[in-house]
């Protein structure tokens, strides 16, 4: 994963302009898409910057890996047959019917089954796949029992048991062989949810496409891996079993990222205590 493989929104049109010609430049500085000037950042280095991109394009095959259904059937939403539902974007909004029956082990659980019921559950265990709580063998057991099918469950829980356990994996990420982070620091990894798409939507199986971003890293003085934002559209794959949708399986994939903004970050002590007094949140529409 790269941040900007074809160069971001920024494409050529600033290239140097060739003799005899005249070269125009946009308001601000060179490359700024929003006519303000840029400031410098600081509190991450190059090499940290570095460092948090390997660590993630780790995270995102170990979690592919662990994810696969042995059937082949992990195509990306392109390589399916798309339901009408699928032709444009609907947006969050109010229609009078409860979105969550309840909830088990604090995950939501209970979704109607509709179309709008597929999308929210599909947002609620992507935040639940992508907590901290997968680092913990107790509640990775819980999460998984509550999200998936109950074969899928039996399926992926060696697997998912070997890529959060290995040693070699949390030491690049910066955490303790049983998977907790060094004295005085706080793991951070929580998923933030801005959309969701049906791909395909029929009577007892759904895929839905879920947008969002991901806070990652080690909050605390003196990480080595200091937490990061990066962005990944996650198509799961969903089923109607015992009253309520479960995964079957789910395929992440990199961005689409936007242009990062010029806000300073957060020093170690201000992200700990952002991290440790600001609650996440469900996503049921």
């Amino acid at each position: 994963m790269s941040l900007s493989d074809d160069g971001g929104y920024g494409g050529d049109g600033h290239r140097g302009s060739e003799a005899g010609q005249t070269r125009t430049r946009l308001p601000g500085s060179e490359g700024d898409l929003y006519g303000s000037g840029r400031r410098p950042r600081t509190g991450m280095s190059s090499r940290n910057l570095v460092t948090i991109v390997g660590v993630i394009v780790l995270l995102l095959a170990a979690i592919a890996f662990a994810n696969r259904d042995g059937s082949g059937n992990n195509e990306s939403p392109d390589d399916s047959a798309k339901g009408p539902a699928a032709d444009a974007a609907r947006p969050t909004s109010p229609t009078g019917t409860k979105p969550v029956a309840g909830k088990t082990s604090g995950i939501a659980t209970g979704f109607a089954k509709t179309e709008q019921g597929a999308q929210s559950a599909a947002a609620n265990y992507v935040v639940a796949l992508s907590s901290d709580g997968m680092y913990k063998s107790n509640q990775r057991d819980t999460i998984v029992n509550a999200v998936y099918t109950p074969s899928a469950a039996t399926a992926r829980k060696d697997s998912l048991r070997k890529v959060y356990t290995d040693p070699k994996f949390l030491g690049r990420i910066g955490l303790k062989p049983d998977g907790t982070a060094p004295g005085g620091m706080t793991f951070v990894s929580r998923a933030n949810p801005v959309g969701t798409k049906t791909e395909k939507f029929e009577a007892t199986t759904a895929k839905v496409s879920v947008w969002y971003s991901l806070l990652f890293g080690i909050a605390g003085q003196g990480s080595q891996n200091p937490v990061a934002e990066s962005w990944y559209t996650s198509t799961m794959q969903l089923q109607w079993v015992n009253g309520d949708w479960k995964v079957v399986g789910f395929t992440p994939k990199a961005g689409p990222a936007p242009v990062g903004g010029d806000q300073t970050a957060a020093t170690a002590k201000d992200m700990s205590q952002a991290v440790q007094g600001f609650g996440g949140f469900t996503y049921a529409r």
